[in-house]
């Protein structure tokens, strides 16, 4: 990727997934929120009315679930390849490369176990 012997590009790298973690992170919750929020509006609305908001806060929120989940995935892949293109000087001596892409890898994980719990909870 690149030559500079500069261990500042792997911790750019690092930041970068982090952040996507983060991200990853404030879908997965956005995603549960709306989803639960069908109940409260169930409570609130006409029946007429909550029987579709209802389904419409549950797909909604699975896709943002799912999007959250994607994201995590996505960003440990591109995190995955930035790593292998390093060159061994921009490396520092020691140091663990793979404690962000465990974190991230959990978070997809935990993500994806949410959203079949959502989903099997609904049927």
């Amino acid at each position: 990727m690149s030559d500079l012997k500069d261990p500042r590009v792997l911790f750019a790298a690092e930041r970068t997934l982090l952040a996507w973690s983060r991200t990853s992170l404030a879908l997965i919750a956005f995603g549960f929120l709306v989803e639960r929020s069908g109940i409260l509006l169930t409570e609130f609305l006409p029946t007429s009315v909550n029987t579709s908001s209802a389904v419409i806060t549950f797909w909604l929120g699975l896709a943002f679930i799912a999007l959250g989940v994607f994201a995590a995935s996505y960003s440990s892949r591109q995190y995955m390849t930035v790593l292998k293109a390093l060159n061994p000087s921009e490396l520092p001596q020691g140091y663990a490369t793979k404690g962000g892409l465990i974190i991230n890898g959990v978070v997809a994980l935990l993500g994806a176990i949410l959203a079949v719990g959502l989903y099997v909870s609904r049927a």
